[in-house]
């Protein structure tokens, strides 16, 4: 199977973004695909995201819920989303994962947190 193709009908990927150092930081995400763009949800103050500000470039690869590597990297480029697809997102993403992201918010409510303030980024694969 085409590598591009793995990763868009993948249910977990992992996301490869680099320190300001140039390690590598490898996240386990889930993604939906609508169009070509693969979009992806997190926490806006997490270090992925702070990392893709700095460098959008990443590799992604199809991956297992414990990050374990599936198939082969592709490299990628990360765009910021506009309200209109963080809306179309959210819905993409309650689709594939609803009773799981359901769950997740509930579990954040009784922790403290809130996952209200998602933020959804679009992946662009083979882009250098």
């Amino acid at each position: 199977m085409d590598p591009s193709r793995a990763v868009s009908h993948s249910s977990c990927i992992s996301l490869e973004t680099h320190r300001k150092s140039g390690a590598p930081v490898r996240t386990t995400v889930w993604l939906v695909e609508d169009g070509g763009l693969i979009y992806i949800r997190t926490s806006p103050k997490s270090g992925k995201v702070k990392r893709i500000r700095r460098n959008p470039h990443v590799r992604v690869a199809p991956c297992d819920f414990w990050g374990n590597v599936k198939g082969d990297w592709v490299d990628a480029e990360v765009q910021q989303t506009t309200e209109e697809e963080s809306e179309k997102a959210k819905g993409l993403f309650l689709k594939k994962y609803g009773l799981q992201i359901r769950l997740l918010g509930v579990l954040a409510r009784l922790t403290g947190r809130t996952r209200a303030n998602m933020l959804y980024l679009g992946i662009r694969l083979g882009t250098p």
